[in-house]
């Protein structure tokens, strides 16, 4: 388990063990690899991130992942994997959030991402994004640097 504050100052906690916050996480984050590229998005808001959102009604966690995906990318996913889970304990409430690891097999342009700008494409993610105005705030703390890491060592 990993304890640290988010770019707002927040505390978050980050595991690797299966689920241990929520069985039934409300939101998803996934973290994907398109060939030897990175796969963001870019929010209209926030600036690039690794696309994620909420889970709808009725909807299971890796099933909003895929749908988020291809919303924010249009993206398709050829294999899903489960890496994590954090929680942030937010001023006014708590969010937990499932971290997925997408490997995508094909980009179909989309006539609407949605709350996005559609996909982008980094060979590597920059060293400076903690200071880097056009990354979003959600690429900027440790659950991108933890979770990377696991990545490397468990799926490539």
């Amino acid at each position: 388990m990993f304890r640290f504050k988010d770019y707002y100052h927040n505390e978050v906690h980050l595991s690797f063990e299966e689920h241990p916050f929520s069985e039934k996480p409300k939101h998803v984050w996934v973290i994907c690899r398109y060939g030897n590229r990175w796969l963001l998005t870019i929010h209209r808001d926030r600036g690039y991130e690794f696309p994620g959102g909420k889970v709808e009604k009725g909807e299971n966690p890796s099933d909003a992942a895929l749908r988020e995906v291809k919303e924010e990318t249009g993206a398709s996913v050829s294999k899903l994997h489960y890496v994590g889970q954090y929680k942030v304990l937010g001023k006014e409430k708590t969010i937990i959030k499932n971290i997925y690891y997408a490997e995508i097999d094909e980009i179909i342009p989309q006539a609407d991402y949605l709350e996005t700008e559609g996909p982008i494409l980094f060979e590597t993610l920059p060293t400076d994004i903690g200071r880097n105005r056009r990354f979003s705030f959600i690429m900027k703390d440790d659950v991108l640097l933890k979770s990377m890491e696991r990545i490397l060592e468990r799926f490539m």
